[in-house]
C-alpha cells in the first residue's frame, strides 16, 4: 500500500472496521482514478456501511419507538372506525327490520 492508502487503512481500523474491509476500501481508494470505477467489492462494502449508518441514525433518533407508537395509533384508529361502521350497520338493520 502507498502512504495515503496506509493512512486511510489505519484510520478505518482505528474507527473499528474489520481488517479485510479496511484493506479493501483503502486499496480501492488507492486505485481510484477518474477513468476506472472502483472495484465491485469496495462498492458493496460502502453500500453496506451506508445502510449500517442509516440503521444507527434511525435507532439513535428513536425510529423503532416512533414507528411502534405510530402503529399503535393506527391500530386504535382502525378499531374505532370499525366499531363506528358496525354500529351504523346495526342501526340500519334495526331500521330496516321495523319497516
Amino acid at each position: 500500500m502507498a502512504k495515503k492508502d496506509q493512512d486511510l487503512f489505519d484510520k478505518l481500523r482505528s474507527s473499528g472496521l474489520r481488517k479485510n474491509v479496511a484493506r479493501t476500501l483503502s486499496d480501492a481508494a488507492g486505485k481510484a482514478t477518474g477513468r476506472r470505477p472502483p472495484p465491485k467489492q469496495a462498492q458493496r462494502a460502502l453500500a453496506e456501511l451506508r445502510a449500517l449508518v442509516g440503521d444507527v441514525e434511525d435507532r439513535i433518533s428513536g425510529g423503532p419507538a416512533k414507528r411502534k407508537a405510530a402503529a399503535k395509533k393506527a391500530a386504535a384508529t382502525r378499531k374505532r372506525k370499525a366499531a363506528k361502521r358496525s354500529a351504523a350497520a346495526k342501526k340500519g338493520a334495526r331500521t330496516r327490520a321495523r319497516s
